[in-house]
């Protein structure tokens, strides 16, 4: 697994490999951590990859134990860690995804699939009813019309603000008081 490594990182060398430097990379490393605490938590050498990201103009060094891809894979895979947590981002913001039911893969890969299939289908519903509610609105309002027999366009018009419970008789009681 890739890791940033911090400026003060305490660990002495144990091997340098070659690498390009025309594409970013400075040093590829094989290290020991030798810092107190660090040296008993992770006894096992670490490859320590130095890149420079020209677009950004800014030095990286990252942590790895994979020591079967290229360096420049590494960094790529690094560079690209943002992108994935700004995804995930997006799916907690967008797909009301605040936390996850289970751990196992299939269970997260399950809710992402069904939150998705939402998100999209009220898209579909949004453009197919040229609906100026935000993407938001439209969730909220068919979360709480969900047992309703209103037709789905009549949610959104205008006269939306106009319900009253005397409008409401078709909706199903779960208790009567």
């Amino acid at each position: 697994m890739s890791s940033g490594a911090k400026n003060n990182l305490a660990f002495s060398r144990r091997a340098s490999r070659q690498v390009n430097k025309n594409r970013g990379l400075r040093s590829d490393q094989t290290i020991r951590l030798t810092g107190p605490k660090s040296s008993v938590f992770y006894p096992e050498l670490l490859r320590r990859i130095h890149y420079v990201d020209t677009e950004l103009d800014r030095h990286f060094f990252f942590l790895t134990n994979n020591f079967s891809l290229s360096p420049k894979t590494i960094a790529r895979l690094y560079k690209f860690r943002w992108q994935i947590e700004l995804f995930f981002k997006w799916i907690k913001q967008h797909l009301r995804i605040k936390a996850f039911y289970g751990t196992m893969p299939n269970a997260v890969k399950t809710q992402v699939w069904i939150a998705i299939s939402v998100y999209v289908l009220v898209a579909i519903l949004k453009k197919e009813l040229d609906l100026q509610a935000s993407m938001y609105e439209t969730l909220q309002v068919l979360g709480v019309m969900l047992f309703e027999k209103t037709p789905v366009k009549s949610l959104f018009s205008a006269d939306l603000n106009k319900f009253s419970k005397s409008h409401l008789h078709n909706q199903l009681l779960l208790f009567d008081f």
